[in-house]
């Protein structure tokens, strides 16, 4: 059972008991976090919801287990016979998070009032 939730503009498909590292999220460690736009959902039987755009009903639960900085990302630009040489470097901030579950929230289905909550008398 798997889900594709957008987080920040980027897509990430998320699985039970996984990891996974998002784009910074100004959330304490250790705090809950509810993803609910979730793009595209697979439950226990292997059924396929997409979503269009969003599927409905469905969330995926996480927690923030620690923030950091990704390896350096070195940006090296040139241009031949000018002279013209920049070198760069750059570390992402990440969030790691930890998926809890993916759950599915049903609509309720509104029953009919018995006869005897209405006040009609039962006809025998």
């Amino acid at each position: 059972m798997y889900a594709v939730v957008e987080i920040a503009g980027q897509q990430f498909r998320v699985e039970q008991d996984k990891n996974i590292k998002v784009p910074l999220l100004h959330e304490e460690p250790g705090k809950k976090v509810t993803l609910d736009r979730v793009l595209f959902y697979t439950d226990a039987k292997g059924k396929h919801h997409l979503g269009t755009p969003l599927v409905k009903n469905v969330k995926v639960e996480a927690k923030v287990v620690e923030h950091g900085r990704d390896k350096k990302v070195i940006v090296f630009k040139k241009k031949r016979r000018k002279g013209y040489r920049v070198k760069n470097g750059h570390r992402q901030h990440f969030t790691l998070l930890r998926i809890e579950k993916i759950a599915t929230t049903r609509a309720k289905k509104a029953t009919a009032p018995k006869a005897e909550e209405t006040g009609e008398a039962k006809e025998e």
